[in-house]
């Protein structure tokens, strides 16, 4: 098998279901294999790392999607994104992404651990009023999606009453994003981002009247003050962003991190006593089988290089961020879920100009969650089959049904 043939094989269901056996293949061919004609795969942890704290290495823009995928302005989904923070290069990554931190402060959101923990324990107490008696309860539904929502609308200054729309969106939305998608597909796609766009449109103009403590007033009021800092088109794609990014993995993050525990009850009984701590789970949760999984950059300079192989200007570099979480060169009996390992973290945020605005915000959520869960719940037990989503860049589950007894 070659390089283009894992990829070809990812993108399959089973692929898509299972990929850690496919990235064992892709390792056997190296840490950096060529693919396609002007492209290399990377699996090796040091070499993707590289690639991404490297700025020579682009993300694919709008002008040069267009260029290979003839339509592609003509998709909302595809375009909304390009304007986002997500898939601009300098000097427009730079202006933007420093605005957005400018507001979206460490401290900002350490000061939500208390507001956190609130919406933790009151999940919980939904999740007992569900489960009493013995009926079982999607802990998705119930637990891994309204947390992060619920954060993340707090800080930008969602509505309550309107946080129940967003999953379906964001998960219709976040489809512009795999490496295949049909045609129904992408059309719910577009439709998501139009709805998505409106929604926010008509947020930030009512807190361009009434501001408020919040990260859409503050990027409103940025907005209206220099418009060639951060045009309108760029506020709503990025406000659509923060909400998405915000809760979309975090929400995976949760997920696979509660089926891990259900696989190894001596983790569970580590983090109840002490042994480990929420901060060494989270990041093992995240190492073992992370909410992103892939992700791509583009050479944009002469004389670049990847792992020791040519990378001239133009050439793609697929970046299996699942395969290099397991590298045996970076992590000892990586096939192991150990979270109490100490051999560096994972590089499921991403690395460089484009690691993950929301990281320190996910990792808070997590820590506070996972032992809060177990504390409430001693016998937390599965309680049917599991339903993974049918994704590859982004992976996590649809449902995940518990016995909370």
């Amino acid at each position: 098998m070659d390089g283009a043939a894992v990829i070809e094989q990812l993108m399959t269901p089973e692929g898509r279901a299972d990929p850690y056996p496919l990235y064992e293949q892709a390792r056997r061919l190296g840490p950096v294999a060529p693919c396609w004609p002007g492209t290399l795969l990377v699996s090796g942890h040091r070499e993707a790392d590289e690639v991404l704290r490297n700025p020579a290495f682009g993300v694919a823009d709008a002008a040069m999607r267009e260029e290979w995928e003839p339509g592609f302005s003509t998709h909302s989904a595809r375009t909304l994104l390009a304007r986002s923070v997500l898939e601009r290069n300098a000097p427009d990554h730079a202006r933007m992404r420093s605005l957005i931190t400018s507001v979206f402060t460490p401290r900002r959101v350490a000061a939500l651990e208390p507001a956190v923990t609130a919406a933790v324990h009151g999940l919980l107490d939904t999740m007992a009023e569900q489960g009493a008696g013995g009926a079982a309860v999607d802990f998705m539904d119930a637990f891994a999606f309204p947390l992060p929502v619920g954060v993340i609308c707090e800080l930008l200054g969602v509505p309550a009453e309107d946080r129940h729309r967003f999953r379906g969106l964001a998960a219709d939305l976040t489809v512009a994003l795999e490496l295949v998608a049909g045609d129904a597909e992408i059309a719910a796609a577009d439709e998501a981002a139009d709805e998505l766009a409106g929604y926010f449109a008509g947020l930030a103009a009512r807190r361009a009247a009434e501001p408020a403590d919040d990260l859409v007033s503050a990027l409103v009021q940025v907005a209206a003050a220099d418009p060639e800092r951060l045009s309108g088109a760029e506020l709503l794609a990025n406000l659509v962003l923060l909400l998405v990014a915000g809760f979309e993995t975090t929400t995976n993050l949760l997920g696979n991190g509660l089926a891990l525990l259900f696989e190894h009850p001596d983790a569970a009984a580590a983090l109840r006593s002490g042994a480990v701590t929420p901060a060494g789970l989270t990041d093992e949760v995240l190492r073992f089988d992370s909410p992103v999984q892939f992700t791509s950059r583009l050479a944009s300079a002469d004389g670049l290089e990847v792992g020791g192989l040519p990378a001239p200007r133009g050439t793609g570099v697929f970046l299996l961020l699942g395969a290099a979480n397991h590298d045996p060169s970076r992590y000892a009996d990586p096939s192991r879920f150990d979270p109490g390992r100490r051999d560096g973290r994972p590089l499921s945020f991403g690395g460089g100009p484009h690691y993950c605005l929301g990281a320190r915000l996910a990792r808070l959520e997590a820590a506070v969650a996972f032992p809060a869960l177990l504390a409430r719940f001693p016998a937390l037990a599965p309680a049917g089959r599991p339903e993974r989503r049918d994704r590859l860049v982004l992976r996590g589950f649809r449902t995940l049904p518990v016995a909370v007894r």
